[in-house]
């Protein structure tokens, strides 16, 4: 949407508004009495038109208080203000504004008055401009050839006028078919009809990693929903995590190039995870994928006629549709090289642009001259755009392949730093010819074919020339016998293809002084998969990236320098120790320490001043963290989770920049640090909430708390840690009314805890879970809670009841209970309710839930449907997602029902459905209140409910929706997914 209300006004239209308005798809005139008045609108009316002739712009009219005749012929009181307008200009100027005027007044469009309610005319123009950006191609696909047949097939299959089901289809076709681009296509035309989008980009490979199973889903549902939810770094603890989030909405997601089923059962392996109306789209290789996840909905990308392929390439090699003069036939010579296949054609286009005749013929005949079958043909095609490239743009070429593909431009300039290549203008030329594209979000992409020509041209190079270093077996031969040599930029090691282990030399890394980029890693969990180390190594000294999964050492060579590093990377690790004294360490921005079940202290940190992010999540045997942490000035984020026994931090963190700190399960840490007054979001468990006493008031910034006390139960496949550990919270510090900014609370397992002190006014979601001892809460008068929830806290007194249920602008309650209270008039026993709809629309709805014994499932859902008269009426009236409980347990939610065809104001017979989602969760009893009269003025109306749930969706993860509820601890240890950490530990303690 563009605005012209910031740009100063001239006598002409500025250049930026007339940019504006060429890019845009739609412009919308609102013609009005006084629109003749401004030449500054009726010249804009002229770019408006020219862009509708032009390039097909669509242009909507909107007539306000003026009659289109009048429009149209200048007439009544738009020609007052015209005449008046058109004084002192040129006649031709005049006859161009008289000439719009008649063009726009021809534009059929919205009469306002023909319209009772200005707001749903509003509403209607709204609705058409969405109808009309779904039927049209964004400029950034505008170019792709047949495109708008292949969107038109696929959207026939999507069936996007069904609201009411969820469907999934695929897409599938070669590699270099263009499925990716119909799919982007595809999410931009269609992402303004939903309420949430989200494309994930190049699943492939996603499913070669070290995690097992569950610890690969959970990965990759974090990735999705911190996308479609837009929370960078979001950690989720259990794999119904999507559900949660997600099946009240009304969702677009693109998974793309998936090639393992796993993928689709972590990321969509049923519908019900999404709301009504949602689609999901599936691009992949493998049809056969689509087939065993049950996706009936399948369209095939076909390669293009002989007639598109012509066009295509001529695209890219003439910047035309059709081809040059004296080009016809060398075209068409091509594009039968090419097999039609559109990647290629791009490549071969943008290769042979502005050459001359005698180079394509020179090009062609030696690529015609070869009889390699028809995959290596394509190969050789793609190989063209490569070996095309100056030398150093080849190495940079490679390097996105092998260790930037998918990473942000500026991590790739930043790693890259120190050589002599000019990554910023080389980035250009590669994007120039083809060979990798920019992401919407600015990420370096490579096509896959692209990357396996990369991976042949390492191969074909001789040994000796080689920059980077791919292959095991080679890579196991230079590391076991001293054979690399100084041209060695790379290592990409692939440790889980090797049957037998390597024995790295001490001196393996000596004679490669360029070595940058090392990365080690494991594609397949191996508990005997042997990399010994000796402990004299000679390691590389100029290293900027080092990835080295389960290294096997107790310590890094004492030959290791970090000093140009600038991420660390060693998760699942044996080691005890990191290295002996100060490191230089100042380009360091990444230390990730994650699974390092053995490590016992850290070494000093105070020269990384950059570093952004330290993750210290499982480092079961860390005693201390030392004081050279405090003067980690630029550290955002600090992860503690399970050191389990850590005693000791520093006393004053005082790092300005930290927004991030988490400590559960440091049960053995006694003394709480002082942390940055800039915290947002903390997590801690009970062994530290008396230290934070002195702290608590300068947390002016803090939103986020979740507090954790000794009842946590969790098992980790063959590992489980003891049920009860640290000591029991019996208060929660008065300190904590103090915090101005805390909107989430969050306390857990506090079996001791009798009492709530005052909460801070802005607080508004509250969770207490598994309190039994629980009696007393207290809240502001005035306090703006939009949510309560207090699962199996089963003492609460009743003034506490009383509170909860009854208090102003309370809108969600969960609480223990055996009855519906007595304000709720209307009741009955069961699962079903009837009264006459003669009321007003505001009320509230109690359900008494009911656990079957040893219920074992996390969540389940709570429906209501309604019927009128007998006949289903609507969807759910709402959906609520409820946490596991011991005992009885009251749902109240306040509700407002929208008017629809005047049904309220007659008298008929409603009947309300409640229902669960599980046989685990009984409604044994459910009622109304009708809020009228003085029970209206208690409690606080539907639109006062609206606004309050903007501001909780600011910190739900986008859990809260107009009819949808939930009702979660925050994130607790007991569905925490370190299965990367406890595959660690298997391999340090089962190896």
């Amino acid at each position: 949407m563009f605005d012209d209300q910031g740009i100063e006004r001239g006598q002409t239209i500025s250049p930026e508004l007339t940019r504006g308005i060429r890019e845009s798809r739609i412009s919308i005139v609102v013609l009005s009495k006084n629109y003749a008045s401004s030449s500054w609108c009726l010249d804009e009316l002229l770019e408006i038109l020219k862009c509708k002739e032009d390039i097909g712009q669509i242009v909507m009219t909107v007539f306000y208080g003026v009659d289109p005749s009048d429009v149209r012929k200048q007439t009544g009181d738009i020609w007052k203000v015209f005449k008046k307008t058109c004084g002192g200009k040129t006649e031709e100027k005049r006859r161009k504004w008289s000439q719009a005027l008649n063009d726009a007044g021809n534009i059929a469009g919205e009469h306002f008055l023909n319209w009772d309610n200005e707001s749903k005319m509003i509403e209607k123009i709204g609705r058409d401009v969405s109808n009309k950006l779904n039927t049209t191609v964004s400029k950034d696909f505008e170019d792709m050839v047949g495109l708008e047949t292949h969107l038109e097939k696929i959207q026939s299959l999507l069936h996007l006028d069904n609201e009411d089901e969820v469907i999934i289809v695929g897409i599938c076709g070669p590699a270099g078919i263009g499925k990716t681009t119909i799919a982007r296509a595809l999410h931009s035309r269609l992402t303004c009809s939903f309420r949430r989008t989200c494309f994930m980009e190049n699943l492939r490979g996603s499913y070669n990693s070290s995690l097992d199973e569950h610890g690969l889903k959970l990965q990759l549902q974090e990735q999705l929903l911190s996308k479609i939810l837009n929370q960078n770094g979001m950690r989720i603890y259990h794999l119904g995590a999507i559900h949660e989030r997600l099946c009240d909405q009304k969702v677009l997601i693109i998974l793309d190039e998936v090639d393992d089923l796993k993928q689709l059962e972590a990321l969509a392996n049923d519908t019900k995870w999404f709301g009504p109306g949602s689609r999901i789209v599936v691009t992949t290789e493998n049809q056969e994928l689509l087939k065993q996840h049950g996706i009936k909905n399948t369209y095939h990308v076909d390669f293009p006629t002989q007639k598109e392929a012509r066009e295509i390439f001529c695209r890219y090699a003439f910047k035309q549709s059709t081809p040059q003069d004296g080009f016809e036939n060398l075209s068409e010579r091509v594009t039968k090289l090419c097999s039609r296949l559109p990647l290629g054609l791009r490549v071969m286009g943008s290769y042979l642009l502005r050459k001359t005749e005698d180079d394509w013929e020179d090009i062609l005949y030696r690529l015609e001259s070869s009889f390699d079958p028809v995959d290596r043909g394509i190969e050789r095609v793609l190989r063209v755009g490569y070996d095309g490239l100056h030398e150093k743009n080849q190495l940079l070429f490679l390097l996105i392949a092998f260790f930037f593909n998918y990473k942000d431009e500026d991590h790739v300039k930043a790693m890259l730093a120190d050589n002599n290549l000019n990554v910023r203008l080389g980035l250009k030329t590669l994007e120039y010819k083809s060979l990798i594209q920019k992401s919407s979000g600015g990420n370096i992409v490579m096509h896959k074919l692209l990357q396996q020509v990369g991976r042949e041209a390492v191969q074909r190079q001789e040994p000796w020339k080689r920059q980077i270093l791919i292959d095991a077996h080679e890579i196991c031969d230079v590391l076991e016998t001293d054979s690399g040599c100084a041209n060695v930029m790379g290592i990409s090691f692939n440790v889980s293809t090797i049957p037998n282990g390597v024995h790295i030399s001490a001196k393996a890394f000596q004679n490669m002084r360029n070595l940058r980029f090392l990365s080690i890693y494991e594609t397949r969990r191996d508990i005997n998969l042997r990399v010994n180390v000796p402990e004299n190594m000679n390691f590389p000294h100029r290293l900027r990236f080092l990835h080295w999964e389960v290294y096997p050492g107790k310590c890094l060579p004492s030959t290791f320098r970090p000093e140009y590093l600038v991420e660390l990377n060693l998760q699942n690790n044996k080691l005890e120790k990191l290295w002996e004294g100060t490191q230089p360490l100042t380009n360091l921005n990444k230390l990730e320490l994650c699974g390092s079940l053995r490590l016992k202290e850290l070494p000093d940190l105070s020269n990384a001043t950059n570093l952004k992010r330290l993750d210290l999540t499982g480092c079961w045997s860390l005693v201390e963290i030392p004081s050279s942490v405090e003067n980690l000035h630029k550290l955002e984020e600090l992860e503690m989770n399970l050191c389990l026994q850590l005693q000791v931090v520093p006393t004053h963190f005082n790092l300005a920049s930290l927004i991030s700190l988490r400590m559960l399960g440091c049960w053995q840490l006694r003394k709480f640090p002082g942390i940055s007054t800039n915290i947002t979001s903390l997590v801690i468990g009970d062994a530290m909430l008396e230290e934070m006493l002195e702290s608590i008031t300068l947390w002016s910034c803090l939103e986020t708390l979740s507090i954790y006390g000794s009842v946590i139960t969790h098992n980790f496949w063959a590992v489980t840690l003891i049920e009860k550990m640290g000591t029991d919270i019996e208060r929660i510090p008065y300190c904590i009314k103090d915090l101005p900014a805390l909107k989430s609370l969050y306390i857990g397992g506090c079996p001791k805890l009798v009492s709530l002190p005052e909460l801070p006014g802005s607080l508004r979601r509250l969770t207490v879970e598994t309190c039994e001892s629980l009696e007393t809460v207290s809240f502001p008068i005035d306090s703006p809670i939009v949510s309560f929830s207090f699962p199996n806290c089963f003492e609460l007194g009743v003034e506490a009841r009383r509170v909860i249920t009854q208090k102003a602008g309370q809108m969600l309650a969960y609480l223990p209970g055996r009855e519906v209270p007595a304000e709720f008039v209307h009741r009955a026993i069961g699962d079903s309710l009837t009264i006459r709809s003669s009321f007003c629309s505001i009320f509230r709805i109690c359900v008494v839930v009911s656990p079957k014994s040893g219920m074992k499932e996390e969540y389940v859902d709570l429906m209501c449907r309604k019927r009128i008269n007998g006949c289903p009426n609507g969807d759910n009236l709402f959906k609520a997602r409820l946490r596991k409980v011991q005992a009885e347990h009251l749902f109240i939610f306040q509700f407002e029902f929208l008017e629809e065809d005047g049904w309220l104001e007659q008298d008929n017979e409603v009947l309300f459905k409640f229902t669960t989602s599980s046989q685990e969760l009984d409604i044994i009893e459910c009622g109304i209140q009708i809020l009228t009269g003085e029970t209206n003025r208690n409690i606080s109306s539907y639109e006062s409910y609206e606004s309050r749930s903007e501001q909780v969706s600011e910190y739900e993860d986008g859990y809260h929706s107009d009819r949808r509820l939930e009702f979660h601890e925050q994130k607790s240890l007991s569905r925490w997914g370190f299965c990367g950490i406890f595959h660690g530990f298997l391999r340090c303690f089962m190896a």
